[in-house]
């Protein structure tokens, strides 16, 4: 057993060795504000940094949520692809010396392929309508997944005939590094943009709430952290983690709250095939009318209440909210490891004080997979209008086969 601990760690040692050194990010801070901060304690200076930087993305987030759902769903892609573009370059400098050939080639081709995949099958369900009214499209999605799979087949055939001796190993290496990066890039914005089909306020709570959590936990961190809260990112602490958690609970539910308020938020973002225009009108669910709880006996000697008045959506972002607080920091502890195994502060330079997109969304992608899980498993329930368009688009004898069976069910329940 001795023998064998000493043959891991030779092993392991010899791979870290394997791994040339990354060059160090450059400061990409503006001249301006590193003139405006010159006179800050370097603590100092990245707050400041880091505030007005937050701010100013927070700010263009808000401006592109009054431009409407089309151009939140550019803004998805765009962040997907950055974030992919940071990780794959991350391998591509580690890996340079060897020359392997195809590499980045190969791995921007599987990023078209997984995305035609994905992107198409969101067209074929919500743009049905559409879809059935031009010819040329109508084969693409009838055709759908046999052209992914064919597209990606030919990137396979592609890589197998690019393998070099005595560099297979490391050639695989690559092949599962640009696949891993495909499953938390791709997938996870795909989930993104499900969630905010489903009615924009299951995209913005979510999404506001990790950046609560990300923005409170420094701040309480800053100002009080004392205790180390886990080895892989040592600035983190347990004052952090905490004053983040209550700080992002409260947040969403008071968001919550106001989002819930207006049509633009709560209704599902629908095509509508006559204007050709995105849409969010509709009669609010039960979740987004106003009701009213009793609270707990406990509860009632401190606050003074027997009954409040809330959305049922409220309950629901409770759940968000805790989820974005505790585990979804675990996403962010992830990229750390990451980062961590390639000697690298972060991924990028992008945003000044905060490192590259990735570094700012590591926690967004595991969010997105918890709220398209939530929501399936306790919200959704069966789509009448969505039913519907798929009928629709039904040759005539086939809808007439529907409503006969329909009828013959109807008839034989007593409801008809």
């Amino acid at each position: 057993e001795v023998d064998l601990d000493e043959r891991l760690v030779e092993l392991d040692l010899r791979n870290d060795s394997d791994i040339p050194d990354i060059p160090p990010a450059t400061d990409s801070t503006p001249e301006i504000l590193k003139r405006a901060l010159s006179g800050l304690s370097a603590r100092w200076k990245n707050w400041w940094i880091r505030g007005i930087l937050t701010l100013a993305m927070i700010s263009g987030f808000f401006l592109i949520i009054y431009l409407g759902s089309f151009m939140l769903m550019l803004l998805v892609l765009s962040i997907q692809v950055k974030c992919y573009h940071e990780i794959i370059t991350i391998g591509y400098r580690v890996y340079h010396s060897y020359d392997l050939p195809w590499f980045r080639s190969l791995s921007w081709y599987f990023l078209l392929c997984v995305n035609y995949f994905f992107y198409g099958e969101t067209v074929a369900d919500y743009f049905a309508t559409f879809v059935q009214r031009r010819e040329q499209l109508q084969f693409l999605i009838r055709y759908h997944r046999f052209i992914s799979f064919a597209l990606y087949l030919t990137g396979f055939c592609i890589f197998v005939l690019s393998l070099v001796k005595k560099h297979y190993r490391l050639q695989f290496y690559m092949f599962a590094w640009t696949h891993v990066t495909l499953l938390i890039t791709v997938t996870q914005s795909h989930l993104v943009i499900q969630n905010l089909f489903e009615g924009m306020i299951w995209f913005l709570v979510p999404i506001s709430s990790v950046i609560c959590n990300d923005i409170t936990a420094y701040i309480f961190g800053f100002f009080f952290g004392r205790t180390p809260l886990i080895k892989l990112s040592p600035k983190k602490t347990w004052e952090g983690f905490i004053g983040g958690f209550f700080s992002t609970v409260l947040f969403g539910f008071i968001f919550s709250y106001f989002l819930a308020q207006y049509q633009y938020f709560v209704c599902p973002v629908e095509y509508n095939s006559e204007t050709n225009r995105f849409v969010t009108e509709c009669e609010p669910s039960e979740l987004f009318q106003m009701k009213k709880y009793f609270v707990p006996p406990l509860l009632q000697a401190v606050l003074g209440w027997e009954t409040v008045n809330m959305y049922p959506f409220q309950m629901h972002s409770i759940a968000l909210s805790t989820f974005a607080s505790l585990i979804g920091p675990f996403g962010g502890f992830f990229a750390s490891g990451f980062k961590r195994a390639f000697k690298i502060k972060d991924f990028a330079d992008t945003i000044p004080g905060h490192g590259g997109i990735m570094d700012r969304f590591d926690c967004q992608y595991l969010m997105a997979t918890f709220v398209h899980v939530y929501i399936t498993s306790f919200i959704r329930g069966p789509n009448p209008s969505k039913l519907l368009k798929q009928l629709l688009i039904l040759q005539p004898e086939q809808q007439l086969s529907v409503y006969k069976a329909l009828k013959s069910h109807l008839i034989g329940k007593g409801v008809l």
